[in-house]
C-alpha cells in the first residue's frame, strides 16, 4: 500500500501518471503533454501507454499524483500562476523537505537541459539548498548561475543557507555571488554599496534572469531571519507591528504580498523583488507556520510558481 512518500525510485511511475492524467482527464494532446513535462512526443505517447499498462487509468487516475495535479490546477487557477508543482505528503513528516525538493530540481532541470545560454537567480535556505542537492551533476558551462541576496552576516560570516555556489560547481557553471551583506548596518551606505561594478553586474543578471527559485519565510518566533541571527527580538516585534507576514530573500511583506515600507527594508542588499515578474519566480516552500507567508506572497504576485507539499496546498485552498 502506498504511503504518499515521494523518492527518486518513483519517478517513471509519477511522469506515466502526470501524462495519464494530462491526457485522460484534462485532454491535452501528447503534443502538448510532451511540451509540458519536457520530453519527446514519442516519450509522452510511452508514459500514456504505461499510465494503462500499470492499471493507473479506471474510471479515475488511481495514483496519489493525480489528486496532487488537482490541487496543482486549482491553486494555478486561484492564484494565476504560471507553474505549480504539488507532490503528495507523508503523514507521518507532513513538512518533509525531500519530495518538494525533488520536484523542484526536477524543474530547474529543465531550465538547465537548454542548449542556450540561461540566467538562473537563486535565493537562499533550506529549500533552496535542500533542491540543489537533488540535482544530478551535469556540465552546463554556458549557463549563469547568479545570487540574489548577500552572501554574508553583517560581521563577515558566510551566510549557511547560501545554495548559489553549490549549484553552480553542481552543473560547472559560472557564478556571481552578491558581495554584499544580507543586510547593512545604516540605509545610507546601500546605494554606495550597490554601486560596486561586482555587486552591480550580480543584480543585473537577477533582473533580467530567466529562471529565479526561492524560499518563503514566515515572520513568527521560528523566522529563519530572527533564528539565523539577522534581526533581533525587538526588531521582530517591531516588524509585526509593521503588519510584517513574510519574507523571500529578506524582503519583509505584509498580508496583502506588499513590500512594508520600513526602516528593515531599507537596509535589505537583494535584488529588487518584482511583483508580476514577467520570467518564472518560483518558490519552494511548504508547512503549516509558513501558510500565511505563501498565501501573502501569492496574492501579491510575488511569485508566479509554486512547489509545495499536498498538505500545504490543501491549506492554501481551503
Amino acid at each position: 500500500m502506498s504511503t504518499g512518500r515521494f523518492t527518486p525510485d518513483t519517478t517513471r511511475l509519477d511522469d506515466a501518471a502526470r501524462a495519464g492524467w494530462l491526457y485522460y482527464v484534462a485532454g491535452n494532446t501528447q503534443d502538448e503533454i510532451a511540451r509540458k513535462l519536457g520530453v519527446s512526443r514519442q516519450s509522452a505517447q510511452r508514459l500514456v501507454a504505461m499510465a494503462v499498462s500499470e492499471k493507473l487509468i479506471k474510471v479515475r487516475l488511481d495514483h496519489p499524483i493525480a489528486r496532487c495535479m488537482d490541487l496543482a490546477r486549482a491553486l494555478t487557477d486561484r492564484y494565476d500562476l504560471n507553474s505549480c508543482e504539488v507532490v503528495p505528503s507523508d503523514p507521518g513528516a507532513p513538512d518533509l523537505l525531500t519530495g518538494i525538493a525533488i520536484a523542484a530540481a526536477a524543474e530547474m532541470e529543465k531550465t538547465l537541459k537548454s542548449p542556450e545560454r540561461r540566467v538562473i537567480s537563486l535565493g537562499t535556505g533550506r529549500a533552496v539548498k535542500a533542491m540543489v542537492e537533488q540535482l544530478p551533476r551535469m556540465s552546463c558551462p554556458h549557463h549563469v548561475v547568479a545570487s540574489r541576496l548577500g552572501n554574508m552576516m553583517s560581521d563577515g560570516a558566510a551566510s549557511p543557507y547560501n545554495a548559489t555556489i553549490h549549484l553552480a560547481e553542481r552543473i560547472g557553471a559560472p557564478h556571481y555571488p552578491n558581495p554584499l551583506p544580507v543586510l547593512v548596518s545604516h540605509p545610507g551606505e546601500l546605494a554606495q554599496m550597490q554601486e560596486q561594478e561586482a555587486a552591480r553586474n550580480t543584480l543585473e543578471l537577477c533582473r533580467n534572469a530567466d529562471l529565479s527559485v526561492v524560499g518563503v519565510g514566515q515572520m513568527d518566533e521560528s523566522a529563519p531571519l530572527h533564528v539565523d541571527g539577522f534581526v533581533s527580538a525587538a526588531e521582530m516585534a517591531e516588524l509585526a507591528r509593521a503588519g510584517a507576514t513574510g519574507e523571500i530573500t529578506s524582503w519583509v511583506y505584509d498580508r496583502e504580498g506588499n513590500i512594508i515600507d520600513c526602516a528593515f527594508n531599507r537596509r535589505v542588499a537583494s535584488a529588487p523583488l518584482p511583483r508580476g515578474c514577467e520570467h518564472p519566480l518560483i518558490a519552494i516552500a511548504s508547512g503549516a507556520a509558513k501558510l500565511p507567508a505563501i498565501r501573502a506572497a501569492l496574492i501579491g504576485r510575488l511569485i508566479n510558481g509554486l512547489v509545495t507539499s499536498e498538505a500545504t496546498a490543501e491549506r492554501l485552498l481551503a
